[in-house]
């Protein structure tokens, strides 16, 4: 396993400057290869494509950018604890993605998630387009069964197919309940508004017991009720979090694909991160659809997606804690 720190620490330093040094999430060791993933808690791992999407292209990018504007270490200022040292985290590096060939790429990402998942750690992708997140819950749900899903955004994606393609960034939430990965009736989407899908999709979604939340729901109930029910809605049992960077408005998030005005602020959905991290078993998490119209750690979208990470991290960390805490007291 390769440390990024190695020199900076023979020089007595706990870190190095983020321009510096080997490019991995957060500064946190490197490795491809799954037997050190034993006795890892969370491996990082990037999907860098975006063959799938249906307007703006760019999320190829994603991952490195996610990976340059990652903060190093540090105590979270409100939750008083450090994820990356409660947590052995480590950067997995890229599946192996093969342009203009989606078929083979999500079974590449399949493929390495399914490794971390095998290995008993935690996958943390960075998209990529919407559509890896097929790939991600297939790899899970092959070890947990069904899951349930936490998924926020501006759209659905519960479409049976967008310009007559039935695998595209619009169709995976579709695809994984029809196929049994998600178990509808655990499924609640966050943030949904504008002018796309329509009655057909609803209603689908109504069948199958889907909870939907839409940005006026947010507004009006606030977004900790709405967190409330999101938790008594999946209740116990695995989940994995999705979060489409589009689901914040655009001023919070304006390198994303298809940007709808109105949405989430950066405050709220990092909060709801951290709070549903800490109160649910997550057995996988990823951030897609960030386009990095600038590389590096002043892009805001990269940057928001990586602060979306730390704050799933931190509640995580808290989740554990809390547990030993009460195993402890017994």
């Amino acid at each position: 396993m390769i440390d990024p720190l190695e020199r900076w620490r023979e020089l007595g330093l706990p870190d190095k400057p983020d321009y510096a040094g080997l490019l991995t999430y957060a500064g946190m060791p490197y490795t491809q290869d799954p037997a050190q993933l034993s006795g890892v808690d969370v491996a990082v791992i990037g999907a860098p494509m975006d063959d799938l999407v249906s307007d703006r292209p760019g999320t190829r990018f994603g991952p490195r950018a996610i990976r340059a504007a990652s903060c190093p270490p540090g105590p979270h200022l409100e939750a008083k604890i450090d994820a990356l040292a409660e947590l052995r985290v480590v950067d997995f590096g890229d599946a192996a993605v093969v342009p203009a060939d989606s078929v083979r790429t999500h079974a590449q990402i399949e493929r390495t998630v399914g490794q971390a998942v095998a290995a008993g750690t935690i996958p943390v992708v960075l998209g990529g387009d919407h559509s890896i997140t097929e790939a991600n819950v297939r790899a899970v749900a092959t070890r947990h069964g069904p899951v349930g899903l936490v998924h926020f955004d501006t759209h659905t994606d519960t479409g049976t197919e967008v310009f007559g393609v039935e695998q595209s960034h619009g169709t995976p939430m579709y695809r994984l309940v029809r196929d049994g990965h998600v178990n509808a009736r655990r499924y609640v989407q966050i943030g949904l508004r504008g002018y796309w899908p329509g009655e057909e999709e609803f209603s689908w979604q109504r069948e199958h017991g889907i909870a939907a939340y839409f940005m006026h729901d947010v507004r009006d109930l606030g977004i900790r009720e709405v967190v409330e029910r999101t938790v008594a809605a999946v209740a116990d049992g695995p989940v994995f979090l999705t979060v489409d960077v589009d689901v914040l408005d655009p001023s919070f998030a304006p390198g994303t694909g298809t940007p709808e005005p109105g949405g989430m602020s950066s405050a709220d959905l990092l909060w709801a991160c951290r709070e549903i991290a800490s109160r649910l078993e997550l057995v996988g998490i990823d951030v897609v659809e960030v386009i990095a119209t600038r590389v590096g750690s002043a892009d805001i979208t990269a940057l928001v997606a990586d602060r979306i990470v730390r704050e799933a991290l931190t509640g995580i960390a808290l989740r554990r804690r809390d547990a030993h805490e009460m195993l402890t007291r017994r």
